[in-house]
């Protein structure tokens, strides 16, 4: 009768693996639901962004509760790891931020203040990269660069 329910316990922790093993493996294959918003906060709204070539595009946002910007630079397909970044630029005051790195799906986020500011901006992903300068002015018009190296 032992000799039973051993069996029986190692056949019920056997399935209980192997139902983990299979809902460990489910999550790990979900690919991320990247956001600027989930990269640079909820209050953050989209102000502006610049496609990456096809490979993606970097987005700015802008929270007008403390007059900050950010950066996200967020791949259209997630994979293998790749040279990415992020950058944020506020010629008035000098503030820059920046984040750079061999990323997955994202890089950022660049915060810096920049209310009533224009600002410059932009990232990569692999060989191809993105400049903005002089973004979300009244009266400047703004000029964008698309590079591949």
């Amino acid at each position: 009768m032992g000799f039973t329910r051993m069996v029986a316990a190692a056949g019920a922790l056997t399935a209980l693996l192997a139902g983990s093993t299979v809902a460990l493996a489910a999550t790990a294959e979900a690919a991320p639901n990247v956001t600027p918003q989930g990269v640079c906060g909820s209050g953050y709204k989209t102000v502006n962004s610049a496609p990456v070539g096809s490979l993606g595009t970097v987005y700015l946002t802008y929270n007008s509760a403390n007059g900050n910007n950010c950066v996200a630079t967020i791949r259209s397909t997630p994979g293998t790891v790749k040279a990415m970044s992020a950058y944020l630029y506020v010629s008035d005051t000098d503030a820059y931020a920046e984040d750079y790195g061999n990323y997955t799906s994202y890089a950022g986020p660049a915060r810096a203040y920049g209310k009533g500011h224009c600002v410059s901006w932009g990232g990569n992903i692999d060989n191809v990269w993105v400049s903005v300068q002089d973004s979300n002015c009244a009266a400047r018009l703004e000029k964008r660069t698309t590079t591949v190296r």
